[in-house]
């Protein structure tokens, strides 16, 4: 990839950023209901309904109502939660890291899973192996994200209790965030005893999303390293002694990375679509919780700034993993 390709494609990242932003300020104009009668309930009277409007700047046409969030969005403002009548921006800032740390634990179990059985079924073709864990990836590629999360709610808080369901950590912990990172702010703190108890309630939201989009990357790997078993050079590297296993790691795995780092970050929107309904289903104070309850109360500035953030995560990932094609194909330099 050329300088100049990088150039175009974080050039056309702020294009992508405001078709996303059109669309969600229009979305939360057209679906029913509205912020007005959210906040006033069913007592509100007409005057109040027209004051509560003109107080939010509700009562503006629509095209000036979206040039102000153009031009407050260009800034990073947001406006202010017509809910809590607290800053958007501050809203976000509390909870992104709650879903980036979702995302992240959710991202490791992904490849983690996805390329070790992809790997085996491959090394292992057409036997028991194989088929095993072919079968497990399809199934896990066809469990939706909810469904898995309230099984595995359902498994290990009423079969198997083992593991707290809900929030981020206990209710009694006193945590004061410095970065809101609370691995981060743990070693920053001094206070390992945050570790454990934000782990036990992390591990099922993020296997949750995961695992489901694990089996994805299980066929993908499978497929790109039985493409490279059959390359020439594979066939003279065992042809001079070299061990199978040694021929995997050193020539399969290293040439098969390309697809599978290709999808891994086109999964990227995967893991936040999941985060989004494991937060929701585990009661995880991450900015897709945020967004869902939002949307609940027609809060539009919330609705707005945490889409375009999202959006914005995605945007910059995929271009990071394109950019990242150049250190694991050299041909790609050329």
């Amino acid at each position: 990839m050329t300088r100049r390709e990088v150039i175009r494609r974080l050039a056309a990242a702020p294009v992508v950023i405001w078709a996303v932003a059109t669309l969600v300020f229009v979305a939360v104009r057209v679906i029913p209901g509205n912020a007005v009668d959210a906040l006033s309930g069913v007592y509100g009277t007409p005057a109040e309904k027209a004051a509560l409007r003109a107080q939010l700047g509700l009562g503006h046409s629509i095209p000036y109502q979206y040039w102000v969030f153009l031009k407050d969005a260009v800034h990073l403002n947001f406006g202010t939660s017509y809910y809590s009548n607290q800053p958007v921006r501050t809203l976000i800032g509390d909870t992104l890291p709650v879903t980036v740390e979702l995302a992240v634990v959710a991202g490791i179990i992904m490849v983690g899973w996805g390329v070790l059985s992809g790997a085996l079924a491959a090394r292992y073709r057409d036997r028991r192996l194989d088929v095993g864990l072919r079968a497990v990836s399809a199934t896990l590629f066809s469990v939706p994200w909810f469904f898995a999360a309230v099984l595995l709610l359902i498994l290990f808080t009423s079969v198997l209790p083992i593991l707290p369901a809900f929030g981020r950590l206990p209710p009694t912990t006193v945590y004061q965030p410095t970065t809101n990172f609370v691995l981060l702010d743990a070693i920053i703190q001094g206070r390992p005893d945050l570790i454990l108890p934000w782990l036990e309630r992390l591990i099922l939201p993020a296997t949750a999303v995961g695992l489901t989009t694990a089996g994805y990357i299980a066929r993908v790997t499978r497929a790109s390293c039985l493409d490279v078993l059959g390359a020439d050079y594979v066939r003279t590297a065992r042809s001079k002694g070299m061990t199978e296993g040694r021929v995997f790691r050193r020539h399969v795995m290293r040439n098969a990375g390309l697809p599978i780092v290709t999808i891994a970050g086109l999964q990227v929107g995967a893991l936040l679509g999941g985060a989004i309904v494991s937060e929701e289903v585990f009661s995880y104070p991450g900015v897709g919780k945020l967004l869902v309850d939002s949307i609940s109360r027609r809060d539009y500035p919330v609705i707005e700034g945490a889409a375009v953030v999202i959006a914005t995560l995605y945007v910059l990932v995929n271009i990071l993993t394109e950019i990242t094609y150049v250190f694991i194909d050299p041909r790609l330099r050329r």
